[in-house]
């Protein structure tokens, strides 16, 4: 089996509401979706959700090095050779991990379905029968977090994910209502995606919220201030995981020999794909640190991915995977059991994308052919 063609399409995926987290607002989310076709006529499909604070990369770039640098060195590739895959994208570019976890998750889904089993197969089997969702509160007043907070409780939601970092008294204000008002039952897990910026002020602010019972606190500090993370998690009771600290093999090997972290997020598009994932997660598990599949708020096509990481790994102890929830309009019919999530055993990543959909979303495309 051999790639014959790559389609990549620029597309913006529209929400139902404005997501507001401590660096930017989004009012719909940029995503790239490719389609991998192979001389079997086998076809797979994978995502690419780009981010400047993050990954280092744009929507528009992302599309550029797939179109201009990536996709035309893979045409004749076995789908298969996820080694060589990854081989050959790290020869011709440095870094650019979701343009690369845009490929990498198409040849899973195109080798799953010419082996006509779901990707989890692929990577160990089936684990996990099923994750609960933490709903993900954007930023808003505490008056606002604290009402949808209510809503969601009430529709079953036993876990809420804060995005906060924009003003730490404001912070404070936001997690003490919505804690008064889900009460002690309800895991709160605070994000702050950088926004603390260091580790002094993370402490004042872990400081005043002693009484509100946290699951855990997720990146306070600038990402590449790995002694920082250390020194909050030597003076705290409060869980720590990294994030945005987190992107590959380096990172991780000085979590791990820092004890930075309880926990780390492994996300998809920081790390270049399923294949490397499931390495970073090989290696939390020989350190015994716990492990989150993360959203960069992809369509069915990238959460599915995420998924199949997750229900494959005991280690994988959550996951934070609700873009499409989010999304009124998706390519993809990923099904949620809210508030869980349980994979089918359809082959490949399982989603059946509307290709209509698709098209009325795309912005611009390309197809990159043999």
């Amino acid at each position: 089996m051999k790639i014959k063609e790559i389609e990549i399409h620029a597309i913006h995926l529209p929400l139902h509401e404005p997501f507001i987290i401590s660096y930017a607002r989004y009012d719909y989310m940029p995503s790239i979706i490719v389609k991998l076709t192979t001389d079997t006529g086998h076809v797979g499909y994978g995502e690419a959700v780009a981010d400047e604070h993050v990954t280092g990369e744009s929507w528009e770039s992302t599309y550029a090095v797939l179109k201009n640098t990536l996709a035309p060195k893979l045409i004749g590739m076995d789908p298969a050779q996820m080694e060589k895959i990854h081989e050959r994208m790290d020869a011709e570019i440095y870094g650019v991990p979701s343009a690369k976890a845009a490929i990498d998750i198409a040849c899973y889904d195109a080798v799953g379905k010419a082996l006509d089993i779901p990707v989890y197969d692929l990577l160990g089997g089936r684990y996990h029968d099923e994750f609960p969702i933490t709903h993900v509160l954007s930023i808003g007043t505490p008056q606002h977090m604290a009402d949808e907070a209510e809503q969601r409780v009430e529709e079953g939601y036993r876990s809420l994910k804060m995005k906060v970092g924009t003003d730490v008294s404001e912070d404070v204000k936001r997690i003490q209502a919505v804690r008064e008002r889900v009460g002690e039952s309800i895991a709160i897990r605070i994000d702050v995606n950088q926004g603390w910026v260091n580790s002094s002020t993370t402490l004042q602010a872990l400081k005043k919220l002693e009484e509100c019972t946290l699951d855990w606190l997720e990146q306070p500090v600038k990402a590449d201030d790995i002694d920082a993370m250390v020194e909050i998690k030597s003076k705290t009771s409060v869980p720590v995981m990294i994030d945005e600290g987190l992107r590959g093999f380096r990172e991780m090997r000085e979590i791990i020999a820092k004890r930075a972290a309880d926990k780390v997020n492994i996300k998809l598009m920081k790390c270049g794909g399923i294949y490397p994932a499931m390495k970073l997660a090989h290696m939390a598990e020989m350190a015994g640190i716990e492990c989150q599949v993360g959203s960069m708020v992809e369509s069915s096509v990238g959460s599915a991915a995420g998924f199949h990481i997750a229900f494959s790994k005991k280690i994988m102890t959550s996951v934070e995977l609700t873009g499409p929830l989010k999304f009124s309009e998706d390519i993809g019919n990923l099904t949620y059991d809210v508030p869980f999530i349980r994979l089918t055993e359809k082959a490949g990543l399982g989603v059946e994308v509307d290709e209509a959909v698709l098209n009325k979303l795309t912005v611009y495309s390309e197809k990159v052919v043999g």
